[in-house]
């Protein structure tokens, strides 16, 4: 099949991978279209030592399911995570976090920028008609721009920092948005401040920020640079909120975190029911961030494309 492979730190395209045993209680998924995300392009960068298929945000239709047949022709998105389900992670409801998970794309499992992925069919969630593919393959981050407001209880009266307005960081700002909650974001280009105006958030440049503190900082930059500036915006006894995944370290003034009492809270992957709700209902559209499209064949360029500064969401389709 046609893929995008990436070994020690080289995305190669490829037609030579064969598609393997299908697992037990697991599916064969026709991938329609996948999106590439900033993770994808940290993996490149060697966030990870990750070698296979990577991609993880997809709609795609059921090809094969020898244990739920009548599932075939579903169309699909998945949660990226594959858990043992026998852990006491797993079995305490945690199943993210179990030591066993492979994860589509980025941990022992190849991913979706492929012609086929294989995920159980647990993870394998039907995507109502309603929504178009364009809109479907933002599920995974809408998810996980949701899952701030299911780890932290936001007030009406916090005011929220967002650093990072790129595709991560706008499904976060619409998500907050919903809520009507006080949300400033700290932006570095002129057309990331058009659209949260749009889309009625108040946006900033650095230059423009006052020196006022702010109750909850959140972290989307995908910079280390973002972890520095969140403590400089957050007041003693705040929380910071780490969205951001990136290669290489980071410098920790531990002294800081200490003496101003800041509460760390990391943030990763959320539940695709309320995204899908979201989606199903209009309340947000994802698919303005939807910039340009590529064929499989085309998928170096897409990351090319990806990779530039201020560029909104890539996909690939097959």
């Amino acid at each position: 099949m046609r893929c995008l492979w990436l070994e020690n730190r080289e995305l190669r395209y490829r037609e030579d991978i064969e598609i393997g045993a299908l697992p037990d209680q697991e599916a064969l998924v026709k991938v329609n279209l996948a999106g590439i995300c900033q993770t994808d392009l940290e993996l490149v960068n060697g966030y990870y030592p990750f070698t296979g298929i990577i991609g993880h945000e997809f709609v795609g239709t059921i090809a094969s399911a020898p244990d739920s047949p009548e599932r075939v022709g579903q169309r699909v998105v998945g949660e990226i995570n594959a858990a043992c389900g026998n852990c006491q992670y797993c079995l305490k409801g945690h199943a993210r976090h179990c030591p066993d998970r492979t994860v589509l794309g980025i941990v022992d499992r190849n991913g979706a920028f492929a012609d086929f992925l294989t995920l159980p069919l647990k993870n394998l969630i039907p995507i109502p008609d309603q929504i178009s593919n364009e809109a479907a393959i933002f599920t995974e981050p809408l998810a996980a721009a949701l899952q701030i407001q299911a780890q932290v209880d936001l007030q009406a009266n916090d005011r929220i920092l967002l650093i990072g307005a790129g595709k991560l960081g706008m499904l976060i700002a619409m998500s907050l948005r919903q809520s009507d909650l006080n949300l400033t974001v700290l932006v570095r280009h002129q057309f990331q401040q058009k659209l949260l105006h749009n889309l009625g958030v108040q946006a900033e440049f650095q230059s423009n920020l006052t020196e006022e503190k702010f109750d909850i900082v959140i972290d989307a930059s995908g910079s280390r640079n973002g972890f520095e500036d969140s403590l400089h915006y957050l007041r003693p006894r705040g929380k910071l909120i780490l969205k951001s995944t990136y290669s290489g370290e980071t410098l920790v003034d531990l002294a800081h975190l200490v003496v101003d009492e800041i509460e760390i809270i990391g943030s990763r992957c959320g539940a695709f029911e309320p995204a899908i709700q979201l989606l199903l209902q209009n309340r947000i559209d994802p698919t303005v961030l939807l910039s340009e499209r590529f064929p499989i064949e085309e998928g170096l360029a897409a990351f090319a494309s990806a990779s530039l500064p201020g560029k909104w969401k890539v996909a690939i389709e097959f």
